[in-house]
């Protein structure tokens, strides 16, 4: 997927999601400062997601939808978008993958029916997405930084590497206070 690239880090009980700003179309750039990233259910979730604008933001109503339905409940909201997200003919056709967050869990949700909670606390998704998870995971294992300038380090490496990955970052925290 060309699309973006989008970083989550837990550490210590606190959580960060970073995405970049850039839009692409084929080979041209369409914006640098898009936003990525959602606060969800009483801002104690974190959305980020990779692929068609519309498409992403019509996961992301359904994402919340299920979080409400669920009284917060990340891993059963999760698996209850997936399932449907696999299921409905129409959501069966959008094109996107979503990572999702609270203080406790990270998941990567597609529509395949994916819903990926990774061995480590760390994910990331888009065209960038391996290189900001290299970065973040050595980062993890060998410095005492925090979760916000994990995931502000790692997608500023994928950026130096990845064509569809801007230097424009864009940050949300969970677990501490919000400036």
């Amino acid at each position: 997927m060309h699309a973006t690239t989008v970083i989550a880090v837990l550490k210590d009980g606190k959580g960060a999601m970073a995405c970049d700003g850039q839009v692409t179309m084929n080979e041209a750039v369409l914006k640098r400062g898009a936003r990525k990233i959602r606060r969800l259910y009483q801002d104690r979730v974190l959305a980020g997601f990779a692929g068609s604008g519309a498409d992403c933001l019509t996961l992301l109503e359904r994402l919340e939808e299920k979080l409400n339905m669920y009284g917060g409940n990340l891993p059963r909201a999760a698996i209850e978008l997936a399932k449907m997200w696999r299921t409905d003919k129409v959501l069966r056709q959008l094109d996107a993958l979503l990572l999702a967050m609270d203080t406790s869990h990270i998941f990567l949700i597609s529509g395949r029916g994916d819903v990926v909670e990774p061995d480590e606390p760390v994910a990331a998704i888009g065209s960038g997405g391996n290189y900001a998870l290299a970065a973040a995971k050595a980062l993890l294992r060998h410095t005492n930084l925090e979760a916000r300038d994990i995931a502000r380090i790692a997608l500023q490496i994928a950026s130096e590497i990845c064509i569809y990955t801007n230097d424009n970052v864009f940050l949300e925290t969970l677990g501490e206070e919000r400036a």
